[in-house]
């Protein structure tokens, strides 16, 4: 059940905002010279979407985005997350600039502007430009080059209104699922012949972060998932699986970043290129460090028999992943494990102590089905936002907080069966309409402006 009790309140100058991605929302993908994307072509491939929809239109905000930033201003955020495709910026992923692309964006941040909301992009959201990936995308370190290139023609264009940058979303997802176990755009299952995938996009963090830095950039993060790893039991053999499950999706990606080594010299073995050298660039400082939190995981042995999220972990991966038992669920299937925020902050003090910069939260949110009348999305995001002021008062540096999202959208894989917008869409008339979760934020949000 949502408290009665208003949100305690949150320390002056704390960023409220929300969040989305450029694949999700935007459609129009072939118009105005945007060019295809890694993921254009996956949704195509029989059977990999789970409604067989696909993001053609999406919630068409490449037409409605005014109606979206007013959306925006009545929610009363500080900031919008929203993120740049590359494709539509450089159709190719390198060479020629799309200049009606790019001033999609340009008008865009000039609106958010206009209406006292700081544009915060994503330059990278898993949408690859369809060229680089044929020629093998994040397994080539070359794409990491064309990254830095692609991330310096967007901030010589809009580096002098942008308040935040933020360089990659989730380069542990798109490793994991995208190149290790297939069900994500580009569908490669490569198991640990991914992880060049993991090391490039790094790298090409750093070098992005360079490329910022050359245009003033001075507010630059990156969002990183994270979430606590439970053994299914204290067994040596589920313990061992848990340590492993935890230095792959959380460690890989944070410790090359915030300590400047790879957490484990067996993994570090297995990645291409000068990476000593490497590392010097992925570590670049950060002025702030982006976590995106929805569960925790629950982790055995190989071999337990998991059947976490519908995804099929194969036999010669030496962990399986499990539903938390007895726990509420979202609409997604996902468990609501708040006080997993709290600790996940905790956890990350604990482990990078001074070298972690002040955190935000950039996406947290929740799936359900309900239309309007969302009083379970209320509830998880009230007791996530009091676990986030737990952790404050414990001592963790969080700056913001992100809802993911505001509009529902194309969901990934799993289409448009998810729906985890505080604004409904209506895909056939793409109408918007307000949940009560967005009212209630809005309320929300003015007892804590001050």
């Amino acid at each position: 059940m949502t408290s009665q009790q208003p949100l305690p309140a949150f320390p002056d100058g704390f960023l409220w905002g929300v969040s989305t991605s450029a694949f999700q929302i935007e459609g129009a993908p072939a118009e105005d010279g945007r060019g295809p994307s890694a993921w254009d072509a996956f949704v195509r491939e029989p059977g990999r979407i789970k409604d067989g929809s696909d993001a053609t239109v999406a919630t068409d905000h490449y037409h409605r985005w005014p109606e979206d930033i007013a959306l925006l201003r009545e929610l009363g955020v500080g900031a919008y997350r929203f993120s740049i495709s590359w494709p539509r910026v450089l159709p190719s992923g390198s060479g020629r600039v799309n200049g009606p692309g790019l001033d999609f964006y340009d008008r865009l941040v000039d609106a958010l502007c206009e209406a006292g909301i700081r544009p915060a992009p994503t330059l990278f959201h898993w949408d690859t430009p369809l060229a680089l990936e044929e020629g093998g995308g994040w397994l080539r370190r070359e794409t990491a080059q064309r990254f830095a290139d692609y991330a310096e023609v967007v901030a010589a264009r809009l580096g002098d209104r942008v308040a935040h940058w933020i360089t990659l979303n989730e380069p542990a997802e798109l490793t994991l699922l995208g190149y290790g176990l297939g069900v994500h755009a580009p569908g490669e299952r490569l198991l640990f012949d991914a992880l060049p995938a993991a090391h490039h996009q790094l790298l090409g963090h750093g070098l992005a972060v360079r490329a910022l830095r050359a245009h003033g950039a001075c507010s630059i993060g990156i969002a990183n998932s994270h979430g606590p790893v439970q053994p299914l039991s204290d067994s040596a053999a589920d313990t061992g699986a848990a340590d492993f499950y935890d230095t792959l999706s959380n460690r890989l990606f944070a410790d090359p970043l915030l300590l400047g080594r790879y957490p484990d010299p067996g993994l570090a073995a297995l990645l291409p290129g000068p990476v000593d050298e490497d590392l010097k660039l992925i570590s670049e400082p950060l002025d702030w460090y982006g976590v995106n939190y929805y569960q925790p995981t629950l982790v055995g042995a190989d071999g337990s028999a998991g059947d976490f999220a519908g995804i099929d972990i194969p036999a010669e991966l030496p962990f399986a992943l499990h539903r938390m038992p007895d726990r509420e669920r979202t609409g997604s299937g996902w468990a609501v494990v708040p006080e997993g925020l709290t600790e996940t902050l905790r956890t990350l003090r604990e482990r990078y102590g001074e070298r972690l910069p002040p955190v935000v939260i950039t996406e947290n949110g929740c799936a359900y089905p309900e239309r309007t009348e969302d009083t379970r999305r209320i509830a998880f995001l009230d007791a996530h936002l009091r676990a986030l002021h737990a952790a404050l008062a414990e001592g963790a540096d969080v700056r913001g907080y992100f809802v993911w999202s505001l509009l529902d959208n194309f969901e990934w894989a799993e289409g448009c069966t998810q729906r985890f917008g505080l604004v409904h869409v209506d895909y056939t008339t793409l109408e918007r309409t307000p949940k009560d979760s967005f009212h209630w934020l809005r309320h929300a949000l003015r007892g804590n402006r001050r």
